[in-house]
């Protein structure tokens, strides 16, 4: 009997794990350029930048970067603090892709995904951060360096460009 109800548990989780969802944080349906200016005029208001990453549910690595800032604590702090964060969803379909707002922030997806554009409160792209150089260097790590990324987001914040800050 044992032994049998052993079986019908292992199945029913097995069942629960397929069953689950994975993280979907990309909005597929979203309307990117709307978001980005919404994030625009929040940023204006709050006195911060908008750092945009361009990928999808499709992308491993576009995953992996969402999932860090979640769940690292001095990521989520340092974005809540400097940046409206965006999720611009970027569709697999090469032929469905939004090659306009690509032009307006000149060309980001040359680098892959994600890509992080940050962009300042008038909406102008300040930097486009190629993803690859915040991953971390064992390559055994599949995924980004910490301290690659607090680096990042702290060189790119109002902060950071404001003149006044160096005197």
């Amino acid at each position: 009997m044992k032994k049998a109800q052993f079986t019908i548990l292992f199945l029913l989780f097995s069942i629960l794990s397929f069953c689950q969802e994975k993280s979907q944080p990309y909005d597929p349906n979203a309307d990117v350029k709307a978001d980005l200016n919404k994030a625009i005029d929040q940023a204006k208001k709050e006195n911060k930048h908008v750092l945009a990453q361009f990928g999808g549910n499709w992308c491993p690595w576009c995953l992996r970067f969402h999932e860090m800032v979640k769940n690292v604590p001095v990521l989520d702090s340092l974005i809540r603090a400097d940046y409206i964060y965006v999720l611009a969803n970027v569709p697999r379909e090469k032929e469905k892709r939004d090659y306009n707002l690509f032009r307006e922030y000149n060309y980001p997806n040359r680098f892959g995904y994600p890509v992080f554009v940050v962009i300042d409160q008038n909406g102008k792209e300040l930097h486009i951060q190629d993803s690859g150089l915040l991953e971390h260097p064992d390559p055994k790590i599949k995924g980004y360096d910490t301290t690659k990324v607090v680096t990042f987001l702290r060189q790119w914040n109002v902060k950071a460009l404001d003149p006044a800050t160096y005197r």
